[in-house]
């Protein structure tokens, strides 16, 4: 007689309740647990700006030994958080690429705020929300505005630049933007070409125009490629300056002229 007993599906075969394949999941609750400690969270915020940090900065930074920190560190690498290198008697940190980043924007707005009990951390806050990086580009009022100039003034088409939530598929705070295509026109060229941004010379594996919906403006700053080159023009014309505090980013008084000289944006450092 047939056997119609049906064989048990292969590891490989099986399937959530969905239909998803099982082995196409991925462990969120493992990446969580690893965010999860406060000392590694402290980590990663200052990894943000996607800039290489030595070990003992970031042990000063979470506060904790340097023993401690490697261990948390060690951590971070296996589960793809960050990457290592060594450079003489250091090793030096930095998360392992954009989308790390990205996560983190994310989570920062749903996370609850800490709450402010020192007039240093409403500093901090303000400056953050003011101009930071957001992994290699710049976000806060600044990068808006200057998302807002480069689209007044021609060098962008495709969007108004305003996030409105009624209208969003999959945009989302704090994370790329997907509903909307902007592109540089051959004006935007020549305008960041007076800046000394070479549009032509932009990486070509990697997008050369993307969004990202600010988390603190809910309004859309520049990313991808051209908004990274920018960023480092910027960086290299002394028009803003790092900050003491992680991903915090100064406008120089000599970056207000230069802005509205070039752009017509009028800022106050």
């Amino acid at each position: 007689m047939p056997d119609d007993r049906r064989s048990a599906p292969r590891e490989q075969d099986r399937t959530d309740h969905h239909g998803t394949p099982l082995k196409h999941q991925t462990d969120i609750a493992r990446a969580a647990a690893l965010i999860a400690d406060p000392s590694r969270a402290l980590m990663l915020k200052c990894l943000a700006d996607g800039r290489p940090v030595p070990a003992g900065a970031l042990a000063a930074e979470a506060g904790v030994s340097a023993a401690t920190a490697s261990v948390h560190l060690a951590k971070l690498v296996e589960g793809g958080f960050v990457t290592a290198t060594r450079q003489g008697r250091h090793r030096y940190y930095r998360l392992a690429g954009p989308d790390v980043g990205t996560a983190l924007e994310a989570l920062a707005v749903i996370a609850p705020p800490l709450p402010v009990t020192s007039l240093k951390q409403s500093n901090r806050t303000n400056a953050l929300y003011r101009s930071r990086t957001c992994y290699d580009h710049l976000a806060g009022r600044l990068g808006v505005a200057l998302m807002h100039t480069l689209i007044e003034r021609g060098a962008l088409t495709g969007h108004d630049g305003i996030h409105r939530p009624s209208d969003a598929v999959l945009d989302r705070p704090a994370s790329y933007g997907r509903d909307l295509r902007y592109a540089l026109t051959p004006q935007g060229g020549a305008i960041l070409g007076e800046l000394g941004v070479d549009t032509a010379q932009l990486p070509p594996r990697r997008p050369a125009v993307r969004y990202c919906v600010d988390w603190s403006e809910r309004q859309h700053h520049l990313a991808g490629a051209l908004g990274a080159a920018l960023t480092a023009r910027l960086f290299t014309l002394d028009w803003i300056r790092r900050g003491a505090v992680p991903r915090v980013v100064h406008l120089t008084d000599r970056g207000a002229r230069g802005l509205e000289r070039a752009l017509g944006l009028e800022l106050v450092p």
